[in-house]
């Protein structure tokens, strides 16, 4: 969400490095409540470096398994904390493996544009 500066009437979006530290800090506070969570990254404008004034952050997250429908996965995780509009896409790990069969671009985007903030994949 826009920020005021100082005693300014001017709104500023926040920049890449203060959205990746706020994903990181939430990212790391979720892993500690989670125990199910076995990798937690951002893909989209923050990674790529496209991210303009309205962007949102895009996260991507793989758990162990699951017994909510895919859409209300992430209802639970509180992500009105984080400094900009947030969208998260929760897969269960054998979903995950699945995907590239699935969706073969969307896989390949997320495979070459995810930012890890948590992986756990070879504990």
């Amino acid at each position: 969400m826009p920020v005021r500066s100082s005693n300014s009437r001017v709104l500023r979006w926040p920049d890449e490095d203060a959205v990746r530290r706020a994903a990181l800090a939430w990212a790391a506070e979720l892993a500690r409540r989670e125990p199910t969570l076995i990798r937690l990254g951002y893909f989209g404008s923050y990674a790529n470096g496209t991210w303009g004034v309205g962007s949102d952050l895009d996260l991507v997250a793989v758990v162990t398994e699951s017994s909510h429908p895919f859409e209300r996965r992430a209802n639970s995780w509180n992500v009105e904390v984080l400094p900009v509009p947030t969208d998260v896409l929760v897969y269960t790990s054998s979903e995950w493996s699945a995907l590239s069969s699935h969706s073969a671009r969307f896989a390949a985007t997320l495979e070459r544009e995810t930012v890890w903030l948590v992986d756990r994949s070879n504990d």
